[in-house]
């Protein structure tokens, strides 16, 4: 009889979810778990993510959009209710709120009576690439550095199976970089944060060695997956030369290249949406087939994400197919099946050749945060995206049923609003009906006193987790915890990486061109496109691609970065004389964002000024927009951007009523 092979112990299971209520998210979180999930990955809504009350204007159309909101320690109550945290393994997708986050979740820990070094998770905590990419930053990088210190050093003190920081390479790919600044950008970030917690002399050697090992990273796999295989086998060897050769960490186990990844949703179409479980499936496959660079956590994004928010049996498939993987498969009983490859070591040591290359351009700026602050990462990022968007275009880049292979039977998958599911508005004011519920039953001079010892330990460079944890138990809101420290930290904006030069290097823009100039000299002055993001959205790569090829198209571009009320916007029409407004919302808030920005133009008189708007919209919204005045909507299928510049140069025309006839 044959000996059994002995099998390796697969990775942790996730689904990325949340959304309308806490109490909507964790009967989905039990269902999950029910079909053989292993560990919890949270999605916070944006206002949650940036500091806000659900009640806050910004707040508006955004409240359970994307994930789940929470304001407080009874909302943490709700969304584990029933789930013993001492045994749960939880990912919490949260960045410029994850101190506050991280209080919250071991304030009920502790009401559930859980030992603080029993808890074992992740909280993401990486500003850096939210200056680059996601956009959910509040404060500036230095403040958000030492917020970031605060919780790596706590809870390797006080947690010490917990990961407090997952440095996200992920959002850096969905950004358009390529595997090279892939790894350099999230190296240099995580360089950064090291150095941080070095510098402040908090912590002796032994102990930050301990941090050092506590650090994950969250990455990204893209389809061309072999080069992926090699990106995170180059990881794993750039990881542990860095943690030995720069801070001296000798024990191996401590110098692991640990990380959980999501899959890469950019490359999700809308066009023949079924394409994407073999998409997802292959990407998969980058980062389980090595067992050298193999991840710790997997979560994959749903088929239909390009649609619109999954339904739970979407979720499920996903969980499927990586249950199949795991168990089906033999692939967990054999070592690395890539050992002693020369093509694979030889593009893994291109890509570290490379990397370090890059790596040392950003030390001689002063390291990452300079490399923000100066727009350099950010104008990189936008380049290589506009490079991967204009390859698409011309068909060099194929996507299979976008740009080839385009004619397709009717999918039975889709069809109407039952095909994705969408938060109902009553999920909204019964959060807000609960966070005045909240504030009217609590004790306000306990909250008073929470928020005037957080303020202290704010401007005393005192570690901000033992306040910020004072101020869960006291009722106070996620609202007021941003607030307090805004006003010790101040706020951010990032550069746009947009640039004002146009490039002369653009295939297929000269008709375009002449276009632009054509209507220019009938308008009497250069055709002006303002590009805005209403809301709390912070996914700009859209709207910056817009921008850029808005700006090589000739028209003079208005574009001010992310996170601008709809005042704001029109007062921008209103002040640069636009010709057109283009708004940019992938966080589903489209309708209500999208309406106002409308009706404030109407109110200001500018009704000779078309709105465009572009994100993940459905049908049945598109046709609302369009009866609301919107004069075009714009959705992933459309890639074709060299299309909407002439779009946009049409409806403009027609505005102004000087229509070649």
């Amino acid at each position: 009889m044959a000996e059994t092979t002995k099998r390796g112990k697969p990775w942790i299971f996730r689904t990325y979810a949340g959304h309308s209520t806490a109490a909507d998210s964790n009967a989905l979180y039990r269902k999950n778990l029910a079909k053989g999930q292993t560990g919890l990955s949270v999605a916070f809504d944006l206002p949650t993510q940036t500091g806000y009350d659900s009640d806050h204007v910004l707040a508006r159309g955004e409240v359970g959009k994307v994930g789940v909101p929470i304001c407080h320690l009874g909302d943490m109550r709700a969304l584990f209710d029933g789930i013993p945290l001492g045994t749960m393994n939880t990912s919490m997708t949260i960045n410029a709120t994850a101190a506050w986050l991280m209080a919250l979740y071991i304030a009920v820990a502790d009401e559930q009576g859980v030992a603080r070094d029993a808890l074992t998770g992740t909280i993401q905590n990486d500003i850096i690439k939210e200056y680059l990419s996601r956009g959910t930053y509040v404060f500036p990088p230095q403040p958000s550095l030492r917020l970031i210190k605060d919780v790596a050093i706590f809870t390797t003190s006080e947690l010490p199976k917990w990961n407090p920081m997952n440095i996200c390479s992920y959002h850096l790919q969905e950004a358009g970089a390529t595997p090279v600044q892939e790894l350099a950008f999230a190296l240099a970030t995580a360089i950064a944060v090291l150095d941080t917690v070095k510098a402040s002399g908090e912590v002796d050697h032994a102990k930050f060695c301990e941090v050092v090992g506590r650090i994950s990273f969250f990455v990204n796999a893209g389809l061309r997956f072999v080069t992926e295989i090699c990106k995170m086998r180059a990881f794993v060897e750039l990881w542990d030369e860095i943690t030995r050769d720069r801070y001296g960490v000798t024990d191996p186990k401590q110098r692991l290249f640990r990380y959980g990844v999501q899959v890469n949703s950019l490359g999700l179409t809308e066009p023949q949406p079924e394409n994407n479980v073999t998409r997802i499936l292959l990407e998969m496959l980058a980062v389980t087939l090595s067992k050298d660079a193999r991840a710790r956590a997997v979560q994959l994004p749903a088929w239909n994400e390009a649609l619109g928010l999954p339904r739970p049996w979407d979720q499920q498939w996903s969980l499927r197919m990586q249950q199949i993987l795991a168990y089906e498969t033999d692939l967990l009983e054999y070592g690395d099946i890539f050992s002693g490859s020369t093509a694979i070591a030889e593009k893994v040591a291109e890509l570290k050749r490379e990397a370090n290359e890059e790596l040392k351009r950003i030390e001689e700026m002063g390291g990452a945060v300079a490399a923000v602050d100066s727009g350099y990462m950010k104008q990189q990022l936008v380049e290589s995206n506009t490079a991967r968007l204009e390859a698409i275009e011309r068909g060099d880049h194929v996507v299979v049923g976008v740009n080839k292979f385009i004619e397709s039977e009717p999918s039975p998958l889709t069809g109407g609003v039952e095909a994705i599911m969408t938060v109902s508005e009553d999920a909204e004011r019964d959060q807000l009906a609960r966070l005045k519920a909240w504030k009217a039953s609590r004790d306000n001079a306990g909250v008073a006193a929470a928020l005037k010892e957080l303020r202290r330990a704010a401007a005393e460079g005192r570690n901000i987790m033992p306040a910020s944890i004072d101020c869960a138990k006291a009722g106070v809101t996620t609202g007021e915890w941003g607030w307090t420290l805004r006003e010790a930290f101040g706020e951010y904006r990032a550069p746009t990486g947009i640039g004002r030069a146009m490039r002369n290097d653009v295939e297929g823009l000269d008709d375009i061109r002449g276009e632009v100039d054509r209507v220019s000299r009938k308008l009497g002055r250069r055709l002006t496109f303002l590009v805005g993001k209403p809301g709390l959205d912070g996914h700009s790569n859209g709207a910056e691609q817009i921008a850029v090829r808005a700006r090589d198209s000739g028209m003079q571009v208005v574009y001010e970065g992310i996170r601008l009320t709809p005042e704001e916007i029109v007062d921008a029409a209103q002040k640069e004389k636009a010709h057109a407004v283009g708004l940019s919302i992938l966080s589903g808030s489209h309708l209500p964002l999208v309406k106002d920005v409308v009706a404030r133009l109407r109110n200001a008189g500018l009704t000779d000024i078309p709105v465009v708007v572009g994100g993940i919209i459905p049908p049945e919204d598109a046709q609302a927009l369009a009866a609301a005045g919107v004069a075009a909507v714009y959705t992933p299928k459309d890639f074709e951007l060299n299309r909407i510049m002439s779009d946009v140069v049409r409806i403009v025309e027609r505005a102004n009523g000087a229509t070649n006839t």
